[in-house]
């Protein structure tokens, strides 16, 4: 590792929304890798949480919870050509701060695509209208209508956002390992043609989080390794996935959206109430949770061909999320009373002892078995890498700068999707925060020890589909 390089100059000014877990774990990255200066950033934060960080780095702190009667009064003032708006908060609206430094020529990144507050569970609302699926489909349609202008990167952290750039390096590992002679493709529809060529049926984005506390977690609690808010409310968000072409079996409570890109359906049920089947090197075979998130759309969508306007090759793409142990106790907790979130939230780094985060994408399909492509870290790692850092955060850091520095030096690229992205140059810039960055074959399918000790209607045949992933 490098600690000295700089990646990018950084023109303006950086007005950073949000300063939890991710954001405080950001801040010793950009002194690090971009040339700024403390008195170039200002942060806008909910809460006093993180404000002393603030302070020692001599950062600017402006509390203020913005809302959609004052988010233009408090930001419009500190964005104008040049400057960089890095959206790293919940419950605030995307689309409105997109269209807020479109206006002002102003760059923006943001880690997840979020709506005003009740966005994910306003019952007026039909289950399509609260998802992922639609809140992509919004923030393209924008892009599409405004074309070039200041670069607008979305979605661009661990996951999603590094999850596609292992994608794309997983399909060029095994075009190697299978003697697929390729050149590095250039479009999406050549993505496309290579995981066809490949034989990719499914991909999930496969992680498992088991770094544990001194502390455990106490009853009306909830215990998270990076933003309690951030998941409990995707975890209310219905379960979404990308909908390959294969797939000969309808989920019962699946639908498809009936706009957009029709890449992907949702189930009518919470993400936090449906299990998965799924598998990482080191953990082995698990069963995870199948929480939207938007790579789950985004990388089936460009991972789509079509002949004549009709699909006619598409993979399945989900997450499959085993968070820490408290974390899982959180959620059965929270189920238990209906879905009703607990009042007390811990974020837990610094009382951590001991675990990793084990992130990365499981592509299935390829006669060489399946193949898993991603992040190992450690937290002994993480705090040495950088301050203020669990393995969770680290990650997701390591993505936010890449994709920041992609937008520098693109600056007129428009609504970005990491997708988009040269996925050489993020790994470049993320993997020295990475830990162990590995690619590993394995002979796993949903379908091993199945049927013991109770037998079960499966179709050896297609081992992918996903009637053969638990979902309960």
């Amino acid at each position: 590792m490098k600690p000295e390089i700089k990646h990018a100059h950084f023109p303006g000014n950086l007005v950073m929304v949000g300063f939890g877990s991710i954001g405080q774990a950001m801040l010793p990255l950009l002194f690090r890798h971009l040339e700024i200066r403390p008195q170039q950033i200002r942060i806008v934060a909910a809460n006093e949480d993180g404000a002393a960080i603030s302070r020692e780095s001599g950062v600017a702190f402006m509390l203020c919870a913005l809302t959609e009667q004052n988010y233009l009064a408090a930001l419009e003032p500190w964005l104008d050509k040049d400057d960089f708006l890095l959206n790293l908060s919940v419950d605030v609206s995307s689309l409105a701060l997109i269209e807020l430094c479109r206006r002002r020529d102003a760059l923006y990144l943001d880690t997840s695509i979020e709506p005003w507050p009740g966005g994910y569970t306003d019952s007026s609302k039909s289950v399509s209208q609260r998802s992922n699926y639609a809140l992509r489909e919004e923030v393209l349609a924008f892009g599409r209508a405004n074309g070039p202008g200041p670069t607008a990167i979305v979605t661009h952290g661990a996951n999603p956002g590094l999850a596609s750039a292992y994608v794309k390096q997983a399909l060029l590992d095994m075009a190697v390992d299978s003697g697929v002679v390729v050149k590095k493709p250039a479009r999406h529809e050549e993505w496309a043609g290579l995981a066809c060529r490949l034989g990719i049926k499914a991909i999930h984005i496969a992680e498992r989080d088991t770094q544990t506390s001194i502390r455990r977690r106490q009853r009306g609690e909830f215990v998270n390794t990076w933003s309690v808010p951030g998941f409990i409310g995707e975890g209310l968000q219905p379960s979404e996935l990308g909908w390959g072409t294969h797939e000969r079996h309808w989920p019962a409570d699946g639908a498809r959206h009936g706009f957009g890109c029709d890449a992907a359906i949702y189930l009518n049920r919470p993400g936090a109430a449906t299990r998965v089947r799924s598998w990482t090197p080191l953990e082995g075979s698990y069963q995870g949770f199948l929480i939207t998130h938007c790579e789950s759309i985004s990388i089936a969508d460009h991972l789509t061909l079509r002949e004549n306007g009709t699909a006619v090759y598409r993979p399945t793409v989900h997450y499959a999320y085993y968070p820490c142990d408290d974390t899982v106790l959180s959620l059965h907790e929270m189920a238990d009373k209906h879905w009703q979130p607990q009042r007390n939230r811990r974020i837990i780094r610094d009382e951590i002892v001991a675990g990793m985060d084990e992130l990365g994408v499981l592509l299935m399909g390829s006669a060489k078995g399946v193949y898993w492509y991603g992040s190992r870290l450690s937290i002994e790692q993480a705090r040495q890498l950088a301050p203020y850092n669990n393995a969770t955060s680290m990650q997701v850091a390591a993505g936010v700068l890449a994709g920041m520095v992609c937008a520098l030096r693109n600056p007129h690229a428009g609504v970005v999707e990491p997708d988009d992205i040269d996925h050489a140059l993020v790994l470049e810039i993320a993997k020295p925060y990475l830990g162990e960055l590995v690619g590993v074959y394995g002979d796993w399918t949903p379908l091993r020890d199945r049927g013991w000790p109770f037998s079960e209607e499966m179709d050896v045949d297609d081992p992918w589909q996903f009637k053969n992933m638990r979902v309960t």
